[in-house]
Protein backbone atom coordinates (compact mmCIF):
# COMPACT_ATOMS: atom_id res chain seq x y z
CA UNK A 1 0.00 0.00 0.00
CA UNK A 2 1.57 3.91 -0.88
CA UNK A 3 1.15 5.72 2.28
CA UNK A 4 2.50 9.06 3.02
CA UNK A 5 0.60 9.54 6.34
CA UNK A 6 0.47 6.86 9.39
CA UNK A 7 0.84 6.50 13.11
CA UNK A 8 3.30 3.98 14.81
CA UNK A 9 2.26 3.03 18.35
CA UNK A 10 0.67 6.01 18.80
CA UNK A 11 -1.28 6.61 22.45
CA UNK A 12 -3.42 9.73 22.85
CA UNK A 13 -5.23 10.73 25.79
CA UNK A 14 -6.20 13.26 27.39
CA UNK A 15 -4.86 14.37 31.21
CA UNK A 16 -4.76 10.65 32.92
CA UNK A 17 -7.43 9.04 30.72
CA UNK A 18 -5.53 7.11 27.88
CA UNK A 19 -7.77 7.10 25.09
CA UNK A 20 -6.22 5.47 22.26
CA UNK A 21 -3.21 3.08 22.91
CA UNK A 22 -0.61 1.89 20.37
CA UNK A 23 -2.78 2.44 17.20
CA UNK A 24 -0.90 1.70 13.75
CA UNK A 25 -2.71 2.64 11.13
CA UNK A 26 -1.79 3.98 7.22
CA UNK A 27 -4.05 6.70 5.08
CA UNK A 28 -3.28 5.04 1.48
CA UNK A 29 -2.70 8.09 -0.91
CA UNK A 30 -4.73 8.90 -3.71
CA UNK A 31 -7.23 7.12 -1.97
CA UNK A 32 -10.70 8.21 0.09
CA UNK A 33 -10.33 6.69 3.59
CA UNK A 34 -13.54 6.81 5.71
CA UNK A 35 -13.01 6.13 9.66
CA UNK A 36 -16.34 4.52 11.36
CA UNK A 37 -17.27 3.92 15.11
CA UNK A 38 -19.86 4.64 18.10
CA UNK A 39 -19.59 7.58 19.84
CA UNK A 40 -16.89 8.32 22.25
CA UNK A 41 -14.25 5.75 20.42
CA UNK A 42 -11.68 8.02 19.67
CA UNK A 43 -12.48 8.30 16.10
CA UNK A 44 -11.86 12.01 16.08
CA UNK A 45 -8.96 12.11 18.65
CA UNK A 46 -7.25 10.09 16.17
CA UNK A 47 -7.74 12.81 13.23
CA UNK A 48 -6.78 15.44 15.59
CA UNK A 49 -3.45 13.79 16.36
CA UNK A 50 -3.04 13.20 12.44
CA UNK A 51 -3.73 17.08 11.97
CA UNK A 52 -1.37 18.10 14.60
CA UNK A 53 -3.76 19.82 16.42
CA UNK A 54 -3.05 17.09 19.54
CA UNK A 55 0.39 15.81 20.88
CA UNK A 56 0.32 12.25 21.67
CA UNK A 57 1.34 10.83 24.73
CA UNK A 58 3.84 8.36 22.89
CA UNK A 59 4.91 7.19 19.50
CA UNK A 60 4.83 9.13 16.45
CA UNK A 61 2.70 10.70 13.23
CA UNK A 62 4.80 10.49 9.93
CA UNK A 63 3.72 12.55 6.83
CA UNK A 64 5.75 12.06 3.55
CA UNK A 65 8.18 9.87 5.88
CA UNK A 66 8.88 12.54 8.24
CA UNK A 67 7.64 13.08 12.10
CA UNK A 68 4.78 15.56 11.53
CA UNK A 69 5.79 17.01 15.19
CA UNK A 70 9.26 18.30 13.80
CA UNK A 71 7.88 20.11 11.05
CA UNK A 72 7.03 23.42 10.83
CA UNK A 73 3.29 24.50 10.77
CA UNK A 74 3.79 26.44 7.34
CA UNK A 75 5.19 23.12 5.90
CA UNK A 76 2.48 21.11 7.06
CA UNK A 77 0.03 23.49 5.94
CA UNK A 78 1.24 23.16 2.30
CA UNK A 79 0.44 19.64 2.47
CA UNK A 80 -2.17 19.09 4.53
CA UNK A 81 -6.37 21.15 4.71
CA UNK A 82 -8.15 20.58 7.86
CA UNK A 83 -11.88 20.58 8.62
CA UNK A 84 -12.43 20.20 12.27
CA UNK A 85 -15.86 19.12 13.75
CA UNK A 86 -17.05 22.61 14.81
CA UNK A 87 -14.97 25.45 13.50
CA UNK A 88 -15.22 28.82 14.86
CA UNK A 89 -14.82 32.19 12.74
CA UNK A 90 -13.86 35.35 14.10
CA UNK A 91 -16.88 37.40 13.98
CA UNK A 92 -17.82 39.69 11.04
CA UNK A 93 -15.80 37.85 8.54
CA UNK A 94 -17.44 37.83 4.73
CA UNK A 95 -17.27 34.69 3.10
CA UNK A 96 -14.82 34.97 0.58
CA UNK A 97 -13.10 36.44 3.06
CA UNK A 98 -12.55 33.14 5.43
CA UNK A 99 -12.12 31.11 2.17
CA UNK A 100 -8.85 33.33 1.28
CA UNK A 101 -7.17 32.23 5.00
CA UNK A 102 -6.89 29.05 3.13
CA UNK A 103 -4.22 30.82 1.07
CA UNK A 104 -1.68 31.64 4.02
CA UNK A 105 0.64 29.00 3.55
CA UNK A 106 1.38 30.21 -0.20
CA UNK A 107 1.28 33.65 0.43
CA UNK A 108 5.44 35.45 1.18
CA UNK A 109 5.95 38.90 2.85
CA UNK A 110 2.99 40.81 3.73
CA UNK A 111 0.73 38.17 2.35
CA UNK A 112 -1.45 40.23 0.09
CA UNK A 113 -3.40 38.01 -2.19
CA UNK A 114 -1.81 37.35 -5.48
CA UNK A 115 -4.36 37.66 -8.81
CA UNK A 116 -3.53 33.36 -8.54
CA UNK A 117 -4.89 33.42 -4.80
CA UNK A 118 -7.94 34.96 -5.77
CA UNK A 119 -8.34 32.94 -9.07
CA UNK A 120 -8.52 30.11 -6.77
CA UNK A 121 -10.58 31.53 -3.82
CA UNK A 122 -13.03 31.95 -6.71
CA UNK A 123 -12.98 28.58 -7.72
CA UNK A 124 -13.47 27.48 -4.51
CA UNK A 125 -16.78 29.49 -3.85
CA UNK A 126 -17.53 28.06 -7.06
CA UNK A 127 -17.47 24.39 -6.57
CA UNK A 128 -19.28 25.00 -2.99
CA UNK A 129 -21.91 26.52 -4.63
CA UNK A 130 -21.00 29.70 -2.93
CA UNK A 131 -20.47 32.22 -5.68
CA UNK A 132 -23.13 34.11 -4.88
CA UNK A 133 -22.51 34.52 -0.81
CA UNK A 134 -19.32 35.61 -1.25
CA UNK A 135 -19.70 39.05 0.47
CA UNK A 136 -22.13 38.06 3.12
CA UNK A 137 -21.06 37.75 6.77
CA UNK A 138 -20.23 34.81 7.71
CA UNK A 139 -22.54 35.17 10.72
CA UNK A 140 -25.58 35.74 8.60
CA UNK A 141 -25.41 32.26 6.65
CA UNK A 142 -27.23 28.74 7.83
CA UNK A 143 -25.11 25.79 9.55
CA UNK A 144 -24.92 23.94 6.48
CA UNK A 145 -24.12 27.07 4.72
CA UNK A 146 -20.94 27.91 7.09
CA UNK A 147 -20.20 24.27 6.63
CA UNK A 148 -19.40 24.60 2.84
CA UNK A 149 -17.32 27.67 3.80
CA UNK A 150 -15.03 26.32 5.83
CA UNK A 151 -14.76 23.22 3.43
CA UNK A 152 -13.84 25.79 0.74
CA UNK A 153 -11.21 26.72 2.28
CA UNK A 154 -9.96 23.97 3.07
CA UNK A 155 -9.78 23.40 -1.16
CA UNK A 156 -8.46 27.17 -1.22
CA UNK A 157 -5.21 25.77 0.99
CA UNK A 158 -4.39 23.59 -2.74
CA UNK A 159 -3.05 20.25 -0.89
CA UNK A 160 -2.92 17.27 -1.85
CA UNK A 161 -4.20 15.57 1.89
CA UNK A 162 -7.73 16.72 2.97
CA UNK A 163 -8.46 15.14 6.52
CA UNK A 164 -12.35 16.31 7.70
CA UNK A 165 -13.79 15.62 10.95
CA UNK A 166 -18.01 14.62 10.02
CA UNK A 167 -17.69 17.08 6.85
CA UNK A 168 -21.43 17.13 6.26
CA UNK A 169 -22.49 17.82 9.64
CA UNK A 170 -25.39 20.73 9.56
CA UNK A 171 -26.18 19.74 6.08
CA UNK A 172 -29.91 18.31 4.30
CA UNK A 173 -29.21 15.68 2.11
CA UNK A 174 -29.00 16.89 -1.40
CA UNK A 175 -26.23 18.90 0.03
CA UNK A 176 -24.69 16.19 2.35
CA UNK A 177 -24.39 14.37 -1.34
CA UNK A 178 -23.14 17.55 -3.08
CA UNK A 179 -20.15 18.12 -0.61
CA UNK A 180 -19.08 13.76 -0.59
CA UNK A 181 -19.15 14.12 -4.82
CA UNK A 182 -17.01 16.93 -4.72
CA UNK A 183 -14.74 15.41 -2.37
CA UNK A 184 -14.73 12.40 -4.45
CA UNK A 185 -14.20 14.01 -7.71
CA UNK A 186 -11.10 16.08 -5.96
CA UNK A 187 -9.58 12.49 -5.29
CA UNK A 188 -10.73 11.07 -8.82
CA UNK A 189 -9.86 13.85 -10.74
CA UNK A 190 -6.57 15.91 -8.91
CA UNK A 191 -5.37 12.44 -7.01
CA UNK A 192 -5.98 14.29 -3.35
CA UNK A 193 -5.74 12.15 -0.68
CA UNK A 194 -8.90 12.19 1.95
CA UNK A 195 -9.15 11.47 5.06
CA UNK A 196 -12.75 11.80 6.93
CA UNK A 197 -14.67 10.59 10.13
CA UNK A 198 -18.62 9.84 8.74
CA UNK A 199 -21.14 9.14 11.17
CA UNK A 200 -22.97 7.58 8.66
CA UNK A 201 -22.54 4.47 7.80
CA UNK A 202 -23.93 3.78 4.04
CA UNK A 203 -22.11 7.63 3.09
CA UNK A 204 -19.23 6.06 4.35
CA UNK A 205 -18.83 3.10 2.18
CA UNK A 206 -20.53 4.67 -0.92
CA UNK A 207 -17.54 7.23 -0.86
CA UNK A 208 -14.70 5.19 0.24
CA UNK A 209 -11.91 3.17 -1.22
CA UNK A 210 -10.86 2.27 1.95
CA UNK A 211 -12.46 2.16 5.41
CA UNK A 212 -11.19 2.20 9.14
CA UNK A 213 -13.86 0.71 11.94
CA UNK A 214 -12.62 2.20 15.26
CA UNK A 215 -13.72 0.65 18.96
CA UNK A 216 -12.40 1.53 22.45
CA UNK A 217 -9.96 3.53 20.72
CA UNK A 218 -8.33 0.54 18.75
CA UNK A 219 -8.70 -1.06 15.06
CA UNK A 220 -11.26 -3.82 14.80
CA UNK A 221 -10.83 -4.01 10.88
CA UNK A 222 -9.48 -1.78 7.95
CA UNK A 223 -9.62 -2.68 4.46
CA UNK A 224 -12.27 -1.74 1.22
CA UNK A 225 -16.13 -1.62 2.05
CA UNK A 226 -16.62 -5.09 1.28
CA UNK A 227 -14.18 -6.29 3.88
CA UNK A 228 -15.20 -3.03 6.63
CA UNK A 229 -18.92 -3.15 5.75
CA UNK A 230 -19.84 -6.80 6.89
CA UNK A 231 -22.55 -7.99 9.61
CA UNK A 232 -20.10 -9.18 11.66
CA UNK A 233 -18.20 -6.00 11.67
CA UNK A 234 -20.64 -3.81 12.74
CA UNK A 235 -21.52 -6.13 15.20
CA UNK A 236 -18.43 -5.87 17.08
CA UNK A 237 -18.29 -2.03 16.42
CA UNK A 238 -21.83 -0.76 17.01
CA UNK A 239 -23.25 -3.71 19.30
CA UNK A 240 -25.71 -3.74 16.50
CA UNK A 241 -27.68 -6.96 14.26
CA UNK A 242 -27.76 -5.57 10.84
CA UNK A 243 -28.90 -5.92 7.14
CA UNK A 244 -26.06 -5.78 4.67
CA UNK A 245 -27.26 -5.52 1.02
CA UNK A 246 -25.43 -4.15 -2.61
CA UNK A 247 -26.50 -1.05 -3.79
CA UNK A 248 -27.80 -1.60 -7.32
CA UNK A 249 -26.34 2.02 -8.13
CA UNK A 250 -23.09 1.81 -6.68
CA UNK A 251 -22.11 -1.95 -6.26
CA UNK A 252 -20.76 -1.07 -2.85
CA UNK A 253 -22.52 -2.56 0.23
CA UNK A 254 -25.62 -1.03 2.16
CA UNK A 255 -26.79 -1.08 5.66
CA UNK A 256 -30.19 -1.74 5.01
CA UNK A 257 -31.55 -2.14 8.77
CA UNK A 258 -30.58 -3.04 12.09
CA UNK A 259 -31.55 -3.68 15.79
CA UNK A 260 -29.81 -3.14 18.86
CA UNK A 261 -27.82 -6.49 19.61
CA UNK A 262 -30.35 -6.75 23.37
CA UNK A 263 -33.00 -6.36 20.72
CA UNK A 264 -32.21 -9.62 18.77
CA UNK A 265 -31.69 -10.95 22.02
CA UNK A 266 -34.84 -10.22 23.37
CA UNK A 267 -36.75 -11.12 20.07
CA UNK A 268 -34.96 -15.03 20.50
CA UNK A 269 -35.83 -15.43 24.37
CA UNK A 270 -39.60 -14.51 23.51
CA UNK A 271 -39.67 -16.85 20.69
CA UNK A 272 -38.12 -19.78 22.89
CA UNK A 273 -40.61 -18.84 25.42
CA UNK A 274 -43.43 -19.48 23.14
Amino acid sequence: MNNFLSTENLAIGYNDREIVKGLNLEIPKGKVTTIIGPNGCGKSTILKTLARILQPKAGVVHLDGKIIHSQTTKEIAKKMAVLPQTPEAPSGLTVSELVSYGRFPHQRGFGRLTEEDKKIVRWALKVTGLSEFEHRPIDALSGGQRQRVWIAMALAQETDLLLLDEPTTYLDLAHQLEILQLLQSLNKEQGRTVAMVIHDLNHAARFADYMVAVRDGAIVKEGTPYEVMTRDVLHEVFRIDAEIVTDPRTGKPVCLTYDLENTKQLKEAKLVLV
